[in-house]
């Protein structure tokens, strides 16, 4: 099943100089770019990005709790609050402000299962829990412990969409219709058709 999935590179693995060595991993993965551009997000565009649902909110609130309590990191102290809905709305700030804090390299991959595909080669949101070979295993340098700690979010130099519905929002959000290229890669005549 063809698919296409937003990748975003944020501000910190454009920053560090590493969008090359991550883009490739994609690329030999089979996947083929059908748009790219390198834009700093504004206030709306960083807004929209993440989800405004309570059910978002309260799951990543929850999971930053989680991890709060794990570390022994006073929630108040660093956070600022303790009820899940009241920490998502907190830490969805944190992520928009990260993510307008610099240069993001957008791409749409597609391929087959793309969005399943691609979360494989980026690995788990939290970078020290990735496996080695993922893209936040091999080069994210932060954990929630470290940004909690600062009150910020974790910089784990990308994000990839979730599933197809996310992904045909966020590809939306990000790139117009006429900026999606069409186009056969050499390989897909041998295993796609």
């Amino acid at each position: 099943m063809i698919q296409r999935s937003l990748v975003l590179m944020k501000p910190d693995a454009v920053k560090r100089g590493i969008v090359g060595e991550i883009l490739h991993r994609f690329e030999r993965a089979g996947l083929k770019m059908v748009a790219v551009k390198l834009i700093q997000p504004n206030e709306a565009l960083a807004e929209k990005h993440y989800p405004n649902t309570e059910k978002w909110k309260s799951t990543v609130g929850q999971r930053t709790i989680d991890e709060c309590e794990a570390n022994g990191i006073d929630l108040m102290e660093n956070v600022g609050a303790t009820d899940p809905l009241k920490v998502g709305e907190i830490v969805k700030k944190w992520n928009e402000d990260f993510l307008k804090s610099g240069p993001v390299l957008a791409i749409v991959f597609e391929g087959v299962n793309a969005v399943e595909r691609v979360r494989a080669l980026v690995g788990n949101t939290v970078p020290s829990k990735a496996q080695a070979g993922t893209v936040r295993g091999d080069f994210s340098l932060d954990s929630a412990l470290a940004a909690n700690r600062r009150s910020r979010t974790i910089y784990n130099l990308i994000h990839a969409s979730g599933s197809e519905e996310e992904a045909q929002y966020e590809i939306d959000l990000w790139f117009s219709k006429e900026e999606i290229v069409s186009y056969k890669r050499i390989h897909e005549d041998l295993y796609l058709y």
